[in-house]
């Protein structure tokens, strides 16, 4: 049985004097003054077959946005989450869990919390901000941008390793239908795997090129076998609905990675055997996670996720954020992440302040006709001073605002994971950065809260 509210504990549990008690208490009371907010997960959860008369009851959508809020606050595992939801009494209390009842395992935890969509969030979020206007915590007038990357949960990739990926990946696959149907294939994991080290471990390009002819020749091979097996589960005989169910699974798998480890191959012999150059938005940098894209950060480092445009206002709170495709220039997104202040809040803000990277002509033309007074760069690239803002002072003041915004972006990667996300899928990705917003948000209007009543 699916539920949005948790119905009424048993008992009162005891009240723990501690600062983190009572931020969670006050994040709380944010909650519960817009209980609107649950209609959108109670969507988003999966009801279906559930029986109301047998089974544990399912958890409440309450109960899932709170235990995610504390899984993105806290860092935490599915496994340490479910640790740390049977243990704590303040956790307990603050995700509306029955003190007496058994705390939710990792995969009931996972299946869940993996349910809300990053439209959900979104949404959430967008009625947390309208709570910080309405109690007067922020007013939206001053917004400062920048952007951030945040990584996908891949290793450093390579061409050998990912060559290696998609033969381990595949042969496991290929073992699934054999264990299950009795279709034969020849294992090339050992060579495969002997060449990786080999092309790690090469003292010069002459013996690494030799690594990776015969790397590519195994891994050809893997391919050609994994679509043999592909077409021969089409037409297996199976014993039931069951079996014909896995064998359709194992097929969809197998036709999955092979159209990633083909592109793998095809990149790899672009570069090692012809000498090309692979543009970066034709690389795949990962077979479980495809929409990873590859961000070079100031010309020095490089990063494999996503880039992220936020903004945030005097407050601290972060107002919007956008997870981009690519690694398009920060002087491309400056007038549309203006465009998004205005839709989402109704007027555009008075005064906005970006890095230097945001700076154009085009772009100060463009955010001034939207009705914004003042338009800070941090560096110009060629601008004058009075053509963005009113003064000198005011233009220190802007720069000096923007500067904040690195702390803000700390605050989240420190404390939030927005380093690095762990879930699985772009869709997912989307979710996680907006679930880690919507955490941070509610922790500084809680704080807000504390400070003004105290």
């Amino acid at each position: 049985m699916r539920q949005k509210l948790h119905p009424q504990m048993p008992f009162a549990p005891a009240v723990v004097d501690h600062e983190h008690a009572r931020e969670l208490d006050a994040m709380s009371a944010v909650l519960d003054a817009h209980p609107k907010l649950l209609d959108a997960v109670f969507r988003d959860l999966p009801r279906g077959k559930v029986s109301p008369r047998t089974g544990r009851p399912a958890m409440s959508a309450e109960q899932v946005l709170r235990t995610t809020l504390i899984k993105q606050m806290h860092g935490f595992s599915y496994e340490e989450l479910a640790f740390h939801l049977a243990d704590s009494l303040s956790f307990r209390t603050f995700c509306r869990l029955d003190p007496f009842a058994t705390a939710p395992k990792k995969s009931t935890l996972q299946h869940n919390i993996k349910r809300v969509t990053a439209r959900t969030w979104e949404a959430i979020h967008h009625a947390l901000v309208a709570h910080a206007m309405d109690a007067r915590v922020e007013d939206g007038k001053q917004v400062r941008f920048d952007c951030t990357v945040t990584e996908t949960d891949i290793h450093d990739p390579s061409d050998g390793e990912l060559l290696w990926d998609v033969v381990r990946v595949l042969t496991r696959l290929m073992s699934s239908a054999r264990e299950e149907f009795g279709l034969a294939f020849s294992d090339r994991t050992r060579r495969a795997k002997r060449r990786a080290l080999g092309v790690w471990n090469a003292k010069n390009a002459t013996v690494r090129r030799r690594q990776y002819v015969d790397l590519l020749a195994a891994t050809d091979d893997t391919l050609s076998q994994a679509r043999r097996i592909a077409g021969e589960l089409r037409t297996v005989r199976t014993s039931g609905m069951l079996q014909l169910a896995k064998a359709e699974g194992i097929r969809a798998e197998i036709a999955r990675f092979l159209e990633l480890g083909e592109q793998v191959v095809r990149q790899t012999r672009r570069r090692v055997v012809d000498g090309d150059i692979v543009p970066a938005n034709e690389k795949v940098v990962s077979i479980f996670e495809p929409h990873t894209d590859i961000i070079v950060k100031d010309r020095r480092d490089t990063l494999y996720g996503h880039k992220l445009c936020l903004a945030t206002g005097k407050s601290g709170l972060v107002l919007d954020v956008v997870v981009l495709e690519g690694n398009p220039a920060d002087s491309t997104l400056a007038a549309t992440m203006v465009d998004r202040q205005e839709r989402i809040y109704g007027r555009a803000p008075y005064q906005v302040a970006f890095d230097g990277g945001f700076a154009s002509r085009a772009n100060l033309e463009d955010i001034k006709g939207k009705g914004v007074i003042d338009v800070c760069f941090s560096k110009g690239r060629g601008l004058a001073v009075a053509d963005m803002v009113k003064s000198s002072w005011v233009y220190r003041k802007l720069r000096n605002f923007r500067a904040g915004i690195e702390a803000s972006i700390s605050f989240l990667k420190r404390c939030f994971g927005l380093t690095r996300c762990t879930w699985r899928s772009f869709a997912s990705f989307g979710a996680y950065v907006w679930a880690s917003v919507v955490a941070a948000n509610l922790l500084t209007l809680a704080r807000y809260r504390l400070a003004t009543s105290g």
